[in-house]
Parts: C-alpha cells; structure tokens; sequence
C-alpha cells in the first residue's frame, strides 16, 4: 500500500489579497486501512490557472471533491472565498457549487432524463433568481460556445462521450464561478475540439477572474497553467520543468 500524502503544496509569496481558495490540513480516509489524503495544503489566488498532476488512483479527484463540498475531509478545512466549505452541510454546499463553482466532472454526470439545456441551466436554476426562460436562453448560448446549440433539446443519450464532455463543460461555466474544478476536461476530446474547450475555460478566467484547479495528463491543458503541481504518495509537490 502506498504511503499516504503528507506534504502541503509550496505556496505561492504572500501578498496583501487573501486567498480564493485555501485548503490546509486536509485529510481523507477510505475504510481504516486506506489514507488517501494527508496534511495537503493549497492556496489557490483569483485568476490563477493551476494543473493538478500525479498518477492514477493518487486521490486528485477525491481533493477536487472535497474542494467542491461533495465529500467530507475527516480533518482539515477548505476555506472558499472565507467560507469553510468543509463544515456546510450537504444543501448549503450544493448552494455554493451552485454560486461558485463550475465543476467538470470526469464521467460528465449528466442527468439523462433532462434536455441538454437544462443539463447546462441546473447551476442557473439552483442558485435561483433566474427566469426559467432566462436560463434556457444563457444555456443555449453556453451550448453554441462549444458547438452544440442545435442539439440543446436532445437527451445525454442521443450524443457520444465527446459531445457529453463539451455539454458538462457548458454547464461548469454558464453561472460564471469563481471557481472552476476540472477532472481531465479534454480526456475525451480529439486535439482540435479539446483547443476550444481549453480556450472557453481560459477566456473564463482572464475575463471573469475565476480560478482554475484542472486534473490532466494532457499535455496540451498543462500549457495553459500558471503553476504545476504533481500529487504524489509523499504529498504535494511543484512539478519539475
């Protein structure tokens, strides 16, 4: 069994703005015998674009998880904006991923009994106080920035799991989050279509500010990083050039 990780990240040079983001003592176990996670600290400023490197099964998606409030560290904080993600309960941090955090999950998590368009609006539709209509309308605009708005009334089903990772990339990004959490955003993408998709998040963050926190192996979306750091069984680590 491989040594749990037990180093915080380096962190970037303090300065007088405080952290979007802040994890610092973060510990996850699975079952008595497995630590995943140990004493991993991160600091994440607004604008900053950082690549989460390391091997398969290290627990990258588990510390995306636990950012985001869908998994519960068993010590340790994670800090948002100054709220303690890590002590909202489950429907307070649905709330905030809904305000906050534009998520790209792995396996895409899209609900199959809804539209496309409503797949894209439900961060829209969570947070509230957005028109049904309204929401469609910023859906379907999301949907033409990654080349499928004449497919917004089809089902998850009807596409292939390129098209679904375009869909769950449209709809981490059309509430605008300050955060933007992406687990191997271009995993199922060709070269030309993953360009695009790693441009839309990278106008995300320049334009809005947002902060992005990216699993990959893909070389073409460590380029867009400010900063690399690889995830290994002895902690957190800058990754060499």
């Amino acid at each position: 069994m491989a040594e749990p990780a037990t180093a915080g990240a380096p962190e970037p040079a303090e300065d007088a703005t405080p952290p979007l983001l802040e994890v610092a003592g973060l510990h996850k176990r699975f079952g008595p015998d497995r630590t995943v996670l140990a004493n991993v600290a991160l600091r994440l400023a607004a604008g900053e674009r950082v690549a989460l490197l390391g091997e398969s099964g290290v627990g990258k998606s588990t510390l995306l998880n636990l950012i985001a409030g869908l998994e519960r560290p068993d010590a340790g904080e994670v800090r948002l904006g100054g709220v303690a993600v890590s002590r909202l309960d489950d429907d307070a941090a649905a709330r905030l991923r809904a305000r906050e955090i534009g998520f790209v999950f792995q396996a895409f998590h899209l609900l199959p009994h809804l539209r496309l368009w409503q797949n894209v609006a439900v961060p829209l539709l969570l947070a509230g106080g957005t028109a049904t209509a309204d929401a469609r309308a910023r859906a379907t605009a999301m949907l033409a920035h990654v080349g499928l708005e004449r497919r917004a009334d089809a089902l998850p089903r009807e596409l292939s799991g390129g098209e679904q990772q375009r869909v769950a990339l449209a709809r981490a990004l059309v509430h605008q989050p300050r955060l933007i959490l992406a687990d191997e955003p271009t995993g199922n993408l060709d070269p030309r279509t993953a360009a695009t998709a790693l441009a839309l998040i990278d106008a995300q963050v320049r334009e809005r500010g947002a902060a992005l926190l990216m699993v990959t192996h893909s070389a073409q979306a460590a380029a867009i990083a400010e900063r690399r750091l690889v995830l290994t069984s002895g902690g957190l680590r800058e990754a060499a050039e």
